[in-house]
C-alpha cells in the first residue's frame, strides 16, 4: 500500500481509503466488520464516513454507519495508525431529522453534530472533519450554471471555520477539511488560515473519476500548488463504471438497482456511452475496469486518496488489487482520447 502526506498536518494515509456509507444499509454490521477487517489487513489506514451515513438517508437510519465503525473500534481496538474522517451535514431542508430543517453550519449544528459523532464511534477525538457540503449557495453534486443567489441567511465560511477551530482547540477534532466544494470556496478558506488563523484545510473532498473530471479545471492547481490534495469520491462513479449496469443491468442489492429514480448522475446517455467505451478499453487490455478505473484515480499528482466502497468483501478485494496496478502508457492514452470525444459526461 502506498502511502501519502495529508496536506500539511504530517499525517499520512492510504492511496486508497475505505468508504463505509453502505454500512447499516446494504451492509449489515457483520458483512462491515468483515470489509473493516480486510481494509485493516490489506494496509488501508483512512476510513471516510458522515453523520448523514447510511445512503439513502432516512432518519431511521442516519448515524448508523459511524455507529458500526464505533463498534469494530471496541471489539478489535483502534489501529495506532488509522485516520477516522467524518462530516457534518449542510444545509438540506428535506432532511429535518438533521436538528430541524433550518439546520446549517453554524456553531450549534456543528458542536451537536460533533459530539454525537464522538459518541457514535467511540473515540475520544475526530481525526479528520469535513463540512460535508457548503452553506452558502453554489454549484454542488453536478449542478452546472451557477446564478448569484442571497446568501443573507447563510453561515459564512468564515464562521464555520471558526467553530471548527475551537473543536480543534478543545481536543474533539484534530484536523478539518471541505466538501463538495468550489476554487472560491477552497482559497477562500486558505486564505482565512493564513490572514486570520483558522484551521488550515487538510484536503477537499469532491467527485472524481473517468466520467467526472470536473476538479481538474481550477481545484488540481489549488490541491497542488496549495497542498490540499483530493480525497476523490465516487472514482467508480458509484458503480457504474464496473459496467455493471449496461445493457439493462440491474445485479440484485446494488444501489441503482435498489433506488433507481434517486442516483442518476452516472446514467445519463452520454454517460452510458463513455462507460461503455472504457469498460471496453479495459477489457481489450487484459484488465479489470474497476481496477483501471481506480488506478486512474490513484495516479493524478493531485489525488491524495481514492475513496472506494464495497458492498462485499469479494468487491473491496478488487478495488485493493488496483493498488498494484501501474496502467501502461497505451491505456492512458485511450482514457485521454475516449476523454477528448465525450468530456466529463458525468459532472
Amino acid at each position: 500500500m502506498e502511502y501519502r502526506p495529508l496536506g500539511r498536518t504530517g499525517l499520512t494515509v492510504s492511496a486508497l481509503s475505505l468508504g463505509t456509507m453502505t454500512f447499516g444499509e446494504q451492509n449489515s454490521q457483520d458483512e462491515a466488520f468483515a470489509q473493516l477487517d480486510m481494509a485493516r489487513d490489506a494496509g488501508i489506514n483512512f476510513i471516510d464516513a458522515a453523520e448523514l451515513y447510511p445512503i439513502s438517508p432516512k432518519a431511521e437510519t442516519q448515524g448508523r454507519t459511524e455507529e458500526i465503525i464505533g463498534n469494530w473500534l471496541k471489539s478489535r481496538g483502534r489501529p495506532d495508525d488509522w485516520v477516522i474522517a467524518t462530516k457534518v451535514v449542510g444545509p438540506s431542508p428535506a432532511m429535518p431529522w438533521f436538528r430541524g430543517p433550518d439546520h446549517s453550519l453554524g456553531r450549534a449544528d456543528i458542536e451537536a453534530a460533533v459530539d454525537a459523532s464522538l459518541r457514535r464511534l467511540g473515540v475520544e477525538a475526530i481525526d479528520l472533519y469535513y463540512l460535508h457540503w457548503p452553506a452558502r449557495q453554489t454549484n454542488t453534486f453536478g449542478r452546472l450554471g451557477y446564478t448569484p443567489g442571497d446568501d443573507a441567511d447563510a453561515v459564512p465560511l468564515a464562521d464555520s471555520l471558526a467553530v471548527l477551530g475551537e473543536l480543534v482547540r478543545a481536543g474533539k477534532i484534530r484536523h478539518v477539511a471541505l466538501s463538495n466544494e468550489t476554487p472560491w470556496g477552497l482559497m477562500t478558506a486558505l486564505k482565512l488560515a493564513e490572514q486570520s488563523g483558522l484551521p488550515r484545510p487538510a484536503c477537499i473532498q469532491n467527485p472524481y473519476s473517468l466520467v467526472n473530471r470536473s476538479f481538474e479545471v481550477g481545484l488540481a492547481e489549488i490541491a497542488c500548488r496549495e497542498a490540499v490534495g483530493l480525497a476523490a469520491y465516487s472514482p467508480l462513479a458509484g458503480g457504474v463504471l464496473s459496467g455493471k449496469y449496461l445493457d439493462g443491468g440491474q445485479p440484485p442489492g446494488a444501489r441503482l438497482t435498489l433506488w433507481p429514480g434517486r442516483y442518476g448522475r452516472y446514467t445519463k446517455p452520454a454517460g452510458v456511452a463513455a462507460t461503455r467505451d472504457y469498460v471496453g478499453l479495459a477489457r481489450r487490455h487484459g484488465l479489470d475496469p474497476c481496477a483501471m478505473a481506480l488506478a486512474y484515480v490513484m495516479s493524478r499528482p493531485f489525488v491524495t486518496s481514492a475513496i472506494a466502497g464495497a458492498t462485499s468483501t469479494d468487491q473491496l478485494a478488487g478495488h485493493l488489487a488496483a493498488c498494484e496496478l501501474t496502467l501502461p502508457e497505451e491505456v492512458l492514452a485511450g482514457i485521454e482520447d475516449i476523454q477528448s470525444l465525450n468530456s466529463n459526461p458525468c459532472p
